[in-house]
């Protein structure tokens, strides 16, 4: 009984950590390019009472052994980068990426940070920059004089304007894609921003398009993967499983106090 009671705690803290992550996909439902993260549980040590095949007799033995389960653990939480849901929004500094990879941001400490967010605004100097304004990498410098309506992003990343006066059109320079041989191991930062890490490996780094790299689509935006019907009924189960292992601690409980008072 008092091994049941630490086995339904482990059940409830690891339920805990489940809400708590549902919750903050749930908080992010609106946040653009945010990747919902899903929690992977392991089953803790077990107590082996009886090994299976120990001798029952000088010519048998047991075909299964006795083995008690000692409880749960979150083993990781994985990030799950499924696409979301398109948003055509017409604004100019707006770009989409269409399949896998990354942006690429430069962090105030000239670390690179990579995001799916392509809300992108103009800074005082008229560089491309996130809402916090840190840098798009590779640079990207506007002109004065350029008519901003001019703006466009190819889908292989090619960033062209038209300047005042002038009837052509002028290259400012070209967004690449990154990509990662494991994206779920990247570090989420905040700010919809991830860095690299060992579990991620390099990023390969290339045009837009090509080799499995993600196009670009131009006045769109993607928005979280976050299906509000899937998370309330993951949030549910994560709630009864939380109720069970209390009502497991409640029994446990009970059955001790009965224990504790058997009179002879």
């Amino acid at each position: 009984m008092m091994r049941a009671l630490y086995t339904a705690a482990t059940g409830m803290a690891a339920q805990q950590m489940n809400v708590d992550t549902i919750a903050n996909n749930l908080a992010n439902v609106n946040t653009t390019g945010f990747k919902k993260s899903r929690v992977d549980f392991q089953d803790l040590l077990y107590e082996q009472v009886r090994m299976a095949g120990a001798s029952s007799s000088d010519s048998t033995q047991v075909p299964t052994g006795i083995h008690i389960g000692l409880g749960v653990r979150p083993g990781a939480t994985q990030r799950i980068f499924t696409p979301g849901m398109p948003k055509d929004t017409g604004k100019t500094y707006d770009v989409r990426l269409d399949g896998d990879g990354f942006f690429q941001i430069e962090l105030p400490d000239g670390d690179i940070g990579y995001t799916r967010d392509g809300s992108f605004k103009v800074d005082d100097q008229r560089r491309l920059c996130t809402s916090d304004g840190y840098l798009v990498s590779p640079g990207i410098t506007i002109p004065d004089s350029v008519l901003e309506k001019s703006f466009e992003i190819g889908t292989n990343g090619t960033v062209q304007v038209q300047i005042a006066g002038e009837n052509t059109l002028t290259d400012l320079g070209q967004l690449t894609v990154a990509t990662f041989v494991n994206p779920a191991g990247l570090t989420a930062i905040g700010g919809n921003l991830l860095i690299q890490s060992p579990a991620s490996g390099e990023p390969n780094i290339g045009t837009p398009g090509s080799e499995g790299r993600a196009s670009m689509v131009h006045r769109s935006l993607e928005g979280a993967n976050v299906q509000i019907i899937d998370e309330m009924i993951a949030l549910i189960t994560a709630q009864r499983a939380y109720d069970v292992n209390s009502k497991s601690i409640q029994t446990s409980d009970e059955m001790l106090g009965l224990a504790n008072n058997l009179k002879r």
